[in-house]
């Protein structure tokens, strides 16, 4: 998923410089985060750094991004990118926020270390969690947000309104989407071919395409179609978070280990793993123990 973080950040700079629009019942998150004086009209070379935590299932990765306006009115040019990582993801936290917080904290570092200190003030920071954290029981969940709200709050960064929440799993889609398309250049020129992604998460998949027959979006279920306008052109996205079928996910529901109540002091086992095997897994909040068969059946 991480690729989808370069599309949201790009987006973000873009909507600066020229009209980005979603059509759907809910406020766009990025909606306010770069304000209109971080993108200068009156230069003919502004920087401009926006730092992207991604915060899913399987650990916390940062993205640091540098973005040159070379000329005015023009769409800045990703210049470079410092990215780093920590394991596990928040979700792991869910008992101990204030220590899945610190997490965050080590990672703004980095932050620190790669941004001039001339900029900070004005260098929006940004976490979105995924499917990890959408699996947790809302109170839990929002208890971890509050405490990364708490880390950012203290940072020398611009924290826009929202800056820290679950991102819905459809925009997920539409951000990788729009990545792929954008790096393969078919969002810019004449082509009008596109191609669609599958984007496989720890906990959830999205796949999202753009439907070439009208028969197929009058039979797509209303709430998987998003329409949005970019580049002076509309499009209209099948788009669609399937909750449940990532990698992670996917793995323990082969060992008939999702779903199950009173996991304590039970190991999940299966002869396609080998013999010797003997590990665990957190996943939405919840430790799981595994390992092969030791007949070896």
């Amino acid at each position: 998923m991480a690729t989808s973080w370069g599309a949201a950040f790009f987006m973000l700079v873009a909507s600066c410089v020229c009209s980005t629009t979603f059509h759907r019942d809910q406020q766009t998150w990025f909606e306010g985060v770069f304000l209109s004086s971080m993108c200068p009209i009156n230069v003919s070379t502004s920087t401009l750094y926006g730092i992207m935590f991604d915060a899913g299932s399987t650990g916390t990765r940062i993205h640091v991004y540098t973005f040159v306006q070379k000329i005015a009115g023009q769409l800045p040019v990703l210049e470079g990118e410092i990215f780093d990582s920590v394991k596990p993801g928040l979700s792991a936290f869910v008992d101990q926020p204030k220590q899945g917080a610190e997490t965050v904290q080590e990672l703004l570092e980095v932050a620190k270390d790669s941004i001039p200190r001339s900029h900070w003030k004005r260098t929006p920071v940004v976490l979105k969690a995924t499917a990890g954290l959408r699996l947790l029981p809302e109170q839990k969940a929002q208890a971890l947000l509050f405490e990364v709200k708490e880390i950012f709050k203290k940072s020398p960064f611009l924290v826009p309104n929202d800056s820290v929440s679950i991102m819905d799993g459809s925009y997920e889609g539409i951000l990788a989407w729009i990545t792929v398309n954008f790096l393969t250049g078919q969002l810019h020129g004449h082509s009008q071919e596109t191609v669609g992604t599958l984007d496989l998460g720890g906990a959830s998949t999205q796949i999202t395409f753009l439907p070439q027959f009208q028969k197929t979006l009058e039979q797509t279920p209303r709430g998987y179609l998003t329409s949005f306008e970019m580049f002076n052109r509309t499009y209209k996205l099948y788009t669609h978070s399937y909750l449940g079928f990532g990698l992670k996910a996917a793995r323990l529901a082969t060992l008939g280990a999702l779903e199950t109540e009173g996991t304590e002091g039970h190991t999940f086992r299966s002869a396609c793993l080998p013999r010797w095997l003997e590990a665990e897994w957190i996943f939405g909040g919840v430790k799981y123990q595994y390992g092969g068969i030791q007949e070896g059946k």
